[in-house]
């Protein structure tokens, strides 16, 4: 079985690497183009700091009056074009995050739908449902909003130091012995935010599960009347998850103070310093103006690269987690070279076969069995004796521990899993609708379906007569898994996707166990064409349905007990006999 590991959350190592590279260089024209934004919004930033020294020198304190317009002009100029470059950068970053959410999304869910059922055994659904959410919009704010403010922020910090440097060489140098030493603490916080958002993620996984569990058992919960028990599991979790997220945000606030702090320091030192040089004539009063700006302008940014570092450890967290999913291969795979499977007869069989979901309890034991070409063998026997798990090996949703199983005598591990599984249909007792139209569900058989097969096929499956009775008739929404229909319309139209694959080999997993006597009728008679020319393989629990089968086969403990007819076996009087007599005695005391 193939699971995905849990992420550790103190190693990062290529991880933002790797998100640039996978998420962002597919649009490398978007990420440019607001790049440009970025540096003009840097460049009249500085601009505007710089220009505080003519405005002071040489119009307030010289009094050149021919100077006023150009530098009004200039200072009007710097303001307009941050304002134009900021707007297209937020549209264009805006767009590339966006852009980065769709391209994992899409990628992870193909990636899921190629992973093979261990997987899915291994990882619970609103564990994955979360990395498609929570964990991919973290992820996609590390890109644009954290991407924006690394680059935006960055560059503007390094153009207002030139200033500064420009300004005042000796003035800076004091100023950047403090900046420095808020760095080793916002590091510290990033590596804390980075675990506190990795927990959160996996409680709100956790959370997710429990709600898709809950709501999609809502039957069997009222009817145990345990509201209240999964209302308690919910808010067990959802009050984790408030603590996590409330320790996450004292986490990042943590970045404010120190900043504040520190910018304190350093623009107080500034301002006595400088201003102490100003007034012995060190140095103008347009230089010390324009350098004052720069400090004070360059720590906003500095600030907002505190959280921008916040937004990325977030964002890695969600990323790390993505990853592990994506980095996770199927256990089942195709050989290289596999052929397509050619169906000629369809004869199954099964030779020496074990196979076993735990390691330690086989759930099938050396089981050799023959499927005869164009007629219908049934399994039978008591639950757990390996008949559902005969039904999974042969469309190679698991593969067998030994032994070997062949279609036409060709090992079903050397053929293409797309060939394979088109030569066979399924139905069961459970039967899987989606919350679409009935026209939808039955050409889900066969997708490029013309509306005359889809009739054909509901009429084949005596599903036509309810189907057009109903509000929209084919059009017509089933709802959540069919919920809208009855459980014999259900089955019928699972019969009529079935018919409409046209598949030569059927397995029938106890189709008609659940439903009454009226619509067990119904469905048997479409059953009946459904088998007509097929290699079936019949589970049956209520032997009275298979016991015109041309074969049954009797398993016990994950090998084959008995094989034959019915009448065979009930003369021979051995277990197929005794399961027989049982059930048919606990039909007569009924």
């Amino acid at each position: 079985m193939t699971s995905s590991p849990s992420p550790d959350p103190a190693v990062p190592t290529g991880l933002y690497r790797r998100l640039l590279r996978e998420g962002v260089l597919p649009h490398l024209g978007l990420f440019i183009s607001a790049t440009l934004c970025m540096v003009v919004v840097a460049v009249s930033t500085a601009a505007l700091a710089w220009l505080m020294d003519p405005v002071v020198n040489r119009v307030f304190v010289e009094r050149r009056a021919e100077l006023l317009w150009p530098v009004g002009i200039a200072v009007f100029a710097s303001f307009a074009f941050k304002g134009a470059a900021a707007y297209g950068q937020t549209v264009l970053m805006t767009r590339l995050g966006q852009s980065v959410l769709t391209d994992f999304q899409n990628r992870l869910f193909r990636h899921l739908l190629r992973m093979d059922l261990g997987f899915f055994a291994a990882n619970r659904t609103g564990t994955l449902i979360s990395r498609l959410t929570t964990d991919i919009a973290a992820m996609r704010l590390a890109v644009s909003t954290a991407l924006t403010g690394l680059g935006r922020e960055v560059l503007s910090v390094i153009l207002l130091v030139g200033v500064m440097f420009y300004q005042d060489w000796l003035l800076a140098s004091i100023a950047f012995i403090v900046f420095p030493a808020t760095v080793i603490p916002i590091a510290q916080l990033g590596r804390r935010l980075r675990k506190v958002t990795a927990n959160t993620q996996a409680q709100t996984g956790a959370f997710m599960t429990i709600v898709q569990q809950s709501l999609s058992s809502i039957r069997l919960v009222k009817a145990y009347r345990m509201e209240e028990v999964e209302a308690a599991r919910a808010e067990a979790l959802t009050t984790r998850i408030r603590d996590l997220t409330i320790k996450a945000e004292r986490v990042k606030a943590l970045a404010s103070p120190l900043m504040e702090t520190f910018g304190g320091v350093a623009v107080t030192v500034v301002i006595v310093y400088g201003g102490w040089r100003v007034i012995n004539g060190d140095t103008t009063a347009g230089a010390f103006f324009s350098f004052i700006t720069a400090l004070l302008t360059a720590y906003r940014p500095m600030k907002a690269l505190a959280n921008a570092n916040a937004h990325v450890n977030e964002g890695l967290a969600g990323a790390q987690r993505l990853f592990l999913v994506l980095d996770a291969q199927p256990g089942l795979v195709e050989k290289p070279g596999a052929a397509p499977l050619v169906v000629t007869r369809g004869e199954v069989k099964l030779e020496n076969v074990t196979f076993s979901y735990d390691a330690d309890v086989p759930a099938l034991r050396g089981l050799s069995l023959t499927i005869p070409a164009g007629k219908t063998t049934a399994l039978v026997g008591a639950s757990g004796a390996g008949k559902s798990t005969v039904l999974s090996l042969i469309p190679r949703f698991y593969d067998v521990s030994s032994g070997v199983i062949t279609i036409d005598g060709v090992d079903i591990t050397g053929v293409t899993l797309a060939s394979l599984r088109d030569a066979i249909a399924v139905v069961s007792q459970d039967v899987v609708l989606f919350d679409d139209t009935v026209r939808a569900n039955i050409a889900f058989g066969k997708i490029s379906a013309s509306e005359a097969e889809i009739e054909a096929a509901a009429q084949a499956a005596g599903a036509l007569d309810f189907i057009t009775a109903l509000p929209q008739g084919f059009d017509t929404m089933v709802g959540e898994r069919g919920q809208t229909l009855s459980g014999g319309e259900r089955q019928r139209i699972a019969i009529a996707r079935a018919l409409l694959k046209n598949a030569p080999i059927l397995l029938l997993d106890e189709a008609t166990s659940a439903l009454d006597a009226a619509s067990e009728r119904h469905v048997q008679t479409a059953l009946d064409r459904l088998k007509e020319g097929r290699t079936v393989l019949v589970i049956a629990h209520r032997l009275s349905t298979v016991a015109g089968a041309d074969q049954i086969c009797v398993l016990d403990q994950g090998r084959v007990a008995e094989t034959g007819t019915h009448g065979a076996l009930m003369s021979k009087g051995g277990l197929y006999a005794r399961l027989h007599d049982m059930q048919f005695a606990g039909i007569a005391a009924d």
